[in-house]
């Protein structure tokens, strides 16, 4: 009943997940990134214990087929899920249970993967893949919403539209970006109206917040609004 995305920009090292369904609130449940290592995407018969059983594998080291194998090997529903995850090593692996409904398919490649279920057809995956290949002008989130939405046009959930998320880690424990569109008509045009606001100013604040290597990060307001100014005016030329 979902079709997500996982994507490894290898130029900054960061770690994009889009998800959308016809279901209450797929944010809160399908992505899990661990920075800069890995991520994981449970859906279908959604088994929530799959997000920080393969974090904490991905923590540990493990790459993605044996990530994959530890996760659905002791589930009993294991045949009702499905998962695709980034392992430590780098590598893409999916799982699509038996019994997940129709269509339901997942694809793999070396910097991303996709999967679903209960879609329309196997163009939803393949168009999302063609997009997220050729997009390469737009930025990460961008092109993320840009593939979601080609796979919507091909047809996206069977069942319907409800939710939508967005979710970016690059070199901090923290998120550079986390939209959650939870009960929308239209969840993937309201997760792009999002990221639109977003850029207004908080793309440009996130500068100034702490990091590990400016652990305070900059607090003095001037100086925030005086960059955020400066960069604002940047991005308009």
């Amino acid at each position: 009943m979902t079709w997500s995305i996982i994507f490894h920009e290898r130029s900054t090292g960061r770690i994009g997940i889009a998800v959308a369904t016809k279901f209450f609130a797929v944010g809160a449940r399908v992505p899990n990134i661990e920075p800069r290592k890995g991520a994981v995407c449970t859906q279908a018969l959604t088994n929530p214990l799959y997000g920080p059983r393969g974090l904490r594998l991905i923590r540990e080291g493990v790459g993605a087929v044996d990530i994959v194998r530890l996760l659905i090997a002791p589930d009993a529903g294991r045949d009702h899920r499905q998962l695709h995850v980034m392992g430590a090593d780098g590598r893409f692996a999916a799982h699509t249970g038996a019994e997940c409904v129709p269509w339901c398919g997942h694809w793999t490649g070396d910097d991303m993967s996709v999967a679903g279920n209960m879609l329309a057809g196997p163009g939803v995956v393949s168009e999302t893949v063609r997009v997220l290949r050729e997009r390469t002008d737009l930025a990460l989130p961008r092109r993320l919403i840009a593939a979601m939405r080609a796979g919507e046009a091909a047809g996206g959930d069977k069942r319907g539209k409800q939710s939508a998320a967005l979710v970016i880690y690059g070199e901090q424990e923290y998120s550079e970006l986390d939209l959650r569109v939870d009960d929308h008509i239209e969840p993937l045009l309201e997760l792009a109206r999002l990221e639109a606001v977003s850029r207004e100013r908080w793309t440009h604040f996130r500068a100034f917040t702490a990091t590990r290597e400016n652990p305070a990060g900059i607090f003095d307001r001037a100086e925030i609004d005086a960059g955020i100014a400066r960069s604002l005016a940047a991005e308009q030329k």
